[in-house]
């Protein structure tokens, strides 16, 4: 366990942004991690657990209390079902996402490879229910063992017990209450794919939607999708000083949607459909509801990619749904461009845009 005083949190956050942290304690293993929650807690003092930092906005003022640093490691298998092929795979909550999936992928594991150049640590990815290109964790998430923070123990929770829905859980709902020690993964012994479920993915893949490719095919093109949306980490790349994808894509009641509609072709006018009209993108969601594109109704709002270029805060010049720091950005200026955002939305189509990264000290 390593403790440090006044660290600027911009280094441990995907935005770089952030001030400094009052105390910084990094923990490397999971009874250090333990430990250190306890400590914290006993205290009373204010805390903040992190670990990739790639969901996380901290206010420049920084953070007056603890922060704990999660860099624990281990990928272990602990068990196999021949006659399933099913491989079981605990993962401790610091391990670098990107490396898990490359390990899969080099193991011969199937059911993750999707999820390829996804920023931040395991820990993060039930939280979040993480999911891209058709896949998302909780089609293989078996278990998640985390510490209780109110009830000071080790709980394990099974996948249904984790109440995963869209970029959504158990931990979400309750912030605060648990830290992640690791996941327990069920992939599938093979060497291919998980049906390929992404239109575009397909069509760069050259197969049909619902088709499986190798495992290295289907990596490799996701972080080709990846790239081009400026969604893979790359220092050189401020396009991809954000926190991915800034707004979740809305969910609503066929009700709704329908009233949506309505606000878009009044608002827009003929569109680029067949008979004319606009067509608001729509998806089926779980219970009856549906989903609709955020990176949709932020185009059409007038917020096109670069928007606001050269900053020092802009949108992505490769993907209206990311916000990004030009390289001096202050947390002010990244919540601000956001919440211009967020609001022009409404104006414009009556939807409230819910923000995915966390923000600490701030707010929109």
């Amino acid at each position: 366990m390593r403790e440090e005083h006044d660290v600027p949190l911009s280094g441990l956050t995907t935005m770089r942004v952030g001030g400094p942290a009052r105390r910084l304690v990094t923990v490397e293993t999971t009874d250090e991690l333990v430990d250190a929650i306890r400590e914290v807690d006993d205290a009373d003092e204010p805390s903040l657990v992190v670990a990739g930092g790639s969901n996380l906005i901290v206010a420049d003022e920084g953070f007056a209390g603890s922060v704990v640093r999660v860099a624990t490691g281990g990928i272990t298998v602990e068990s196999g079902d021949s006659a399933s092929s099913d491989v079981m795979v605990r993962v401790a909550a610091g391990e670098i996402w990107d490396d898990v999936v490359i390990r899969a992928v080099d193991q011969g594991w199937s059911g993750i490879e999707a999820l390829s150049g996804i920023p931040g640590c395991a820990g993060a990815t039930p939280i979040q229910n993480v999911g891209a290109y058709g896949q998302e964790v909780a089609q293989v998430i078996a278990e998640v063992r985390v510490w209780d923070r109110r009830e000071q123990r080790v709980l394990t929770f099974s996948n249904a017990d984790c109440r995963f829905g869209y970029r959504d859980s158990l931990f979400k709902a309750r912030p605060g209450h648990y830290v992640v020690l690791d996941v327990l993964l069920r992939l599938r012994s093979s060497a291919f794919s998980g049906p390929v479920a992404y239109a575009d993915l397909a069509r760069d893949l050259g197969v049909e939607a619902g088709e499986r490719v190798p495992l290295e095919q289907a990596r490799e093109a996701v972080l080709v999708q990846r790239r081009g949306r400026g969604m893979v980490l790359d220092a050189a790349d401020h396009d991809t000083w954000s926190c991915g994808s800034f707004f979740t894509n809305p969910v609503m009641s066929p009700g709704s949607y329908a009233a949506l509609q309505h606000r878009a072709q009044a608002r827009l006018g003929i569109g680029d459909s067949a008979d004319g009209a606009v067509r608001v993108p729509r998806f089926d969601a779980p219970d009856g509801q549906v989903k609709t594109v955020a990176a949709w109704l932020i185009d059409k709002a007038g917020f096109g990619k670069g928007y606001r270029m050269p900053g020092p805060a802009a949108l992505s010049t490769k993907h209206v749904l990311a916000v990004t720091n030009r390289g001096s950005a202050a947390t002010a200026e990244i919540v601000a461009l956001a919440r211009e955002i967020r609001d022009g939305v409404h104006d414009a189509f009556g939807i409230s845009l819910v923000n995915e990264p966390v923000l600490v000290g701030t707010s929109l």
